[in-house]
């Protein structure tokens, strides 16, 4: 490979090398801090090997075995010996005391960024890491020498020091990544010039590969040029219909982003292809590496099968550590810095196009005592975060410029129907939009005379809530609901609108719903002009450990959100393809969305574009796209944005009635016992009639 690196950066890399390849003589045996010591300087070691093999580019001439066993190596800790690692915080604190193990813990955490950085032979990146570490052994060295105690403190100390001081490397890192097509182009490598046919590419990523990825692989490759040429096809078109339905030029963008399943490299390709002929470049951003940067359970880039979840939930929160004022300041202000120095760059980004997968199963986490945990102070603090950030990144990259596209299909991990349920996630995707259209504009037209929409559960469903709609003025003209066919949201099948939040009010329950890439049982939340007042679930025995799952996977930190979007899903053929397969677990959001009506809690659907008229296909303009939060963005943008927006469907079975109610109290239904209920929406029941004995 190209050696992106200067002089400095190798020669300090050496200098820690050197250090780290004596640790394990100084170690006493017994020593549980020399066990910890021991198994980092192994995991380090492991890095330092792989990182000779890729800048020497031995690594590329393994065979998929000997490719396997370096990754695998690797990954040993964190997915099959986790139990007995000090990346466990369990273990850790069990054997070094709760606040030493903790952050003993944490920075062995951070740590494991290596493994990416290693596979890009970025030894600047490498070496902040390295320097973490070396810090923390020679003050338990010091420690030992002199006779004292050994303090956390001083271990948090150091780790908020590293957290501050690769700060701006960090943003720079991922902003050159994202808007210059990255230093190390790992993803650009191989979508380029790997040989597809060949399996052993998907260990050059320097992520976790399984079954998932590899039979992945083998099933596109299996498939005819045509097939993958149309797959592609429809994921660049919903692309450029993104900006053509937004009224949004892409003739002024020249850079576009694509995020996707490591697998799915041949219909990638193919993507890129299309993209380039709309005069695009494509760039590819991998999925956060590092905790202190933002590393999330939930993947956002390029990714592959999550190696453990435990892990990573047990990680997210170690930036506790080091996140307060001073460091939020420092962290936007080193944001800003990357965005201005690409500014030329980020103004021609159109923004990201979205290949998401399904089917792995859901997975309860154990709540922890051991691990670090977010207080009141913390996530108001990270909340404010999210919104300023979004702020800084509009500044650079205008909302009303951008625009995106999501897709989703299986991966094999969905079971032995893998390969049927892939045909038809394609054949789905691909259903008639003038159909659609013109059946969801038939709701449209009858919710538009209504004030307000009733919502009633069934069959143990306890929801029960009434939907304030915006009033029309001009109803020649304007609409409440937007008609979403197949363009940034793929596959077709909702209508929806953002409801008042004055005197929308009631309780939202759902049995069993997967949110965020994690599951939720008996999910409740109640709304009180439209903000959620009371939540809970059933995920488990304590009350207090379901409040800070919610807190943590669905209002991510502040203490409530409002009710960002209220839709009606009309994709009956989606929803039985659930049913059928028994997919109810694992069915994303983009496709569940559509198989019922569903509640948004966050920002709305027009979030930074409150002002960027858009028009439904009968040509009225669409009205209702802010609510009495996200009015107040002109005078306190902290207080109209949360920077997050999660759609919760009630599946049809589940509903008694939903009905728009007018002024004078007609009723209007438009489903009635699961089943469509409107006058020119008979269509829509045919999916729902091959269900054996109905609901």
């Amino acid at each position: 490979m190209t050696d992106h690196n200067d002089d400095t950066d190798m020669e300090l890399y050496d200098i820690y090398r050197e250090r780290i390849a004596l640790i394990p003589k100084e170690l006493k045996a017994g020593d549980a801090y020399g066990e910890y010591f021991a198994e980092v300087c192994d995991f380090v070691t492991a890095v330092i090997n792989a990182v000779d093999m890729v800048k020497n580019g031995a690594i590329r001439s393994l065979s998929l075995k000997e490719k396997k066993s370096v990754l695998d190596g690797l990954f040993k800790n964190i997915s099959k010996g986790y139990e007995r690692s000090f990346l466990n915080p369990d273990h850790a604190t069990d054997k070094l005391g709760t606040d030493t193990g903790r952050i003993l813990s944490a920075v062995y955490a951070e740590l494991v960024s290596m493994i990416a950085y290693a596979y890009e032979g970025d030894i600047k990146a490498l070496n902040l890491r390295l320097s973490l570490f070396l810090e923390v052994y020679g003050s338990y060295a010091a420690s030992l020498e002199e006779g004292e105690d050994i303090k956390a403190d001083t271990f948090v100390g150091i780790y908020r020091d590293y957290a501050f001081d690769c700060a701006a490397d960090m943003t720079d890192h991922a902003a050159d990544e994202l808007y210059r097509s990255g230093r190390y182009k790992v993803a650009g490598r191989i979508i380029e010039s790997a040989d597809l046919s060949d399996p052993s590419y998907l260990y050059d990523y320097g992520e976790y590969i399984t079954d998932n990825e590899l039979k992945m692989q083998a099933y596109l490759s299996s498939l005819p040029e045509d097939r993958i040429k149309d797959m592609a096809c429809v994921f660049v078109g919903g692309y450029v219909k993104g900006f053509e339905a937004t009224g949004k030029d892409i003739g002024i963008k020249d850079l576009a982003e694509i995020r996707y399943f490591i697998g799915f490299e041949r219909v990638v390709r193919e993507a890129v292809k299309l993209l380039s002929d709309q005069g695009l470049k494509v760039t590819f951003n991998r999925s956060q590496p590092s905790f202190a940067a933002g590393r999330k359970l939930i993947k956002n880039g390029y990714f592959s099968t999550i190696a453990n979840r435990q892990f990573e939930a047990d990680h997210e929160n170690d930036k506790t550590v080091f996140f307060d004022r001073a460091y939020l300041e420092h962290k936007l202000t080193c944001y800003r810095n990357s965005l201005k120095a690409l500014k030329k760059e980020t103004s021609g980004y159109g923004g990201p196009a979205v290949i998401e997968c399904f089917g792995e199963k859901p997975v309860i986490l154990k709540a922890k005592e051991s691990v670090y945990k977010p207080d009141d102070a913390f996530n108001a603090l990270n909340a404010e975060y999210a919104t300023r950030a979004v702020s800084i990144l509009n500044e650079y990259v205008p909302g009303e410029e951008r625009s995106f596209t999501i897709i989703a299909f299986p991966i094999p991990a969905i079971g032995p129907d893998f390969e049927k349920i892939f045909d038809e996630t394609v054949a789905l995707n691909t259903l008639d939009y003038e159909t659609y259209r013109d059946i969801q504009q038939k709701i449209i037209d009858r919710l538009d005379t209504a004030d307000h929409v009733r919502i009633i559960g069934k069959n143990g469903n306890k929801t029960d809530l009434k939907v304030n709609l915006y009033k029309l003025k001009d109803p020649d003209r304007e609409t409440i609901f937007e008609n979403c066919v197949a363009d940034v949201n793929i596959p077709v099948g909702e209508v929806f609108t953002s409801p008042v939040l004055e005197g929308t009010e009631g309780i939202l329950h759902v049995k069993e719903v997967y949110l965020n890439e994690m599951p939720f049982k008996d999910l409740t939340l109640k709304f009180d002009n439209g903000r959620i007042v009371e939540y809970d679930c059933a995920n488990y025995d304590s009350p207090d450990d379901n409040r800070a799952y919610i807190m943590k996977y669905l209002l991510f930190s502040h203490t409530s959100l409002p009710m960002g979007e209220f839709a009606i899903g009309t994709n009956t053929t989606a929803y039985m393809m659930s049913k059928r397969y028994g997919l109810g677990e694992v069915m994303p959001i983009l496709i569940a969305e559509k198989t019922g009506p569903h509640f948004a809690v966050g920002d709305t659907c027009y979030s930074h574009e409150e002002d960027v008229v858009t028009y439904n296909p009968d040509g009225k303009a669409i009205v209702a796209r802010e609510n009495s939060i996200s009015a107040m963005r002109k005078e306190d943008p902290l207080k109209a944005y949360f920077g997050c927006h999660t759609d919760i469907t009630i599946p049809y079975e589940e509903l008694s009635r939903l009905y728009g109610v007018t002024k004078d109290g007609t009723e209007i239904d438009i489903i009635r016992d699961g089943r469509f209920a409107l006058d020119g929406t008979e269509l829509l029941n045919e999916p729902l009639d091959e269900m054996r004995g109905g609901f």
